[in-house]
């Protein structure tokens, strides 16, 4: 795996690596690998002939009073496990070559970042969009992976990539869980053995909301409903929002008439965590 921190390195590597006839697919990460990332990598290996990957926590996407400094940094152990699963490049850059002196341009995708954590993270999106633009820029992938667990950062990057005419396809990749249900996030890594517990909230709200559903609840006031009695069980975890989203827009649905996103987030002490499951009426029931 050839590891590399520049944009002139990689842009060869990456060029060199489509020279060969095999589409390129891009695993682009914050580090800190954990098996939903290894799933990303599995699943672009299984689509395309050749992986990249990157690693680079972007400052521009935390705002002044987040987590950048503590972010977990496991770089090493990253490589081996990139390595180990096929992975041909590595873009790791520096925040300064990401960001040079005096860059002014930025990437904002407008309206649909200033929903769900964008709403709660303002400014997150924009440095999400600025980061993903260079990144495909530099690697110029055919097909880019992402976690469906980060699904209003896949809506954000794809409405982007369409406005833009970029010429890479977003491949979302769905959720991977602990045995207990959490969402795997490699800021689990801050929670302590009760906190750990109690993240546990996220994923029950969503499976109250899915069983709604299930027995007919279509109403998103009665969705969103189930889900915060789950939420009101467990006061030490601060609910962010719960909200059922269009998935691709992520605009408020008033009920479920199509493809829905249950989205939620919520502080487990000073560590927030979102979770999502998507609302898919069945065609053999809903539709007849």
């Amino acid at each position: 795996m050839k590891i590399l921190a520049t944009t002139d390195d990689c842009r060869g590597a990456s060029r060199a690596l489509r020279d060969q006839g095999r589409p390129l697919a891009f695993v682009p990460t914050m580090g800190a690998l954990h098996l939903g990332h290894l799933s990303l990598v599995r699943a672009a290996k299984a689509r395309c002939g050749a992986v990249a990957a990157s690693i680079f926590v972007n400052p521009t996407q935390f705002a002044p009073n987040e987590d950048f400094a503590k972010y977990p940094r496991s770089f090493e152990r990253d490589c081996e496990l990139l390595e180990k699963e096929g992975v041909e490049l590595l873009f790791a850059p520096t925040t300064e070559e990401m960001y040079p002196a005096g860059a002014e341009t930025w990437v904002e995708v407008e309206e649909i970042s200033d929903r769900l954590c964008g709403r709660s993270r303002p400014g997150h999106f924009r440095g999400v969009a600025t980061v993903v633009a260079k990144l495909f820029h530099i690697v110029e992938p055919d097909f880019a992976f992402f976690g469906q667990k980060d699904a209003a950062q896949v809506a954000v990057i794809r409405r982007m990539v369409r406005d833009l005419k970029m010429p890479v396809e977003i491949v979302a990749c769905p959720i991977v869980r602990e045995a207990d249900g959490l969402a795997m996030s490699s800021r689990n890594a801050y929670l302590d053995a009760q906190q750990r517990q109690q993240a546990l909230v996220l994923h029950r709200a969503l499976a109250a909301v899915q069983d709604a559903f299930g027995r007919g609840e279509l109403r998103s006031a009665g969705l969103i409903a189930a889900g915060k009695q789950i939420f009101a069980a467990e006061p030490a975890v601060r609910l962010d929002y719960l909200e059922i989203v269009d998935p691709e827009t992520l605009v408020e649905v008033p009920a479920v008439n199509g493809p829905a996103l249950a989205a939620v987030a919520g502080f487990v002490g000073n560590t927030r965590l979102i979770d999502n499951t998507l609302l898919v009426e069945s065609s053999s029931v809903r539709f007849g």
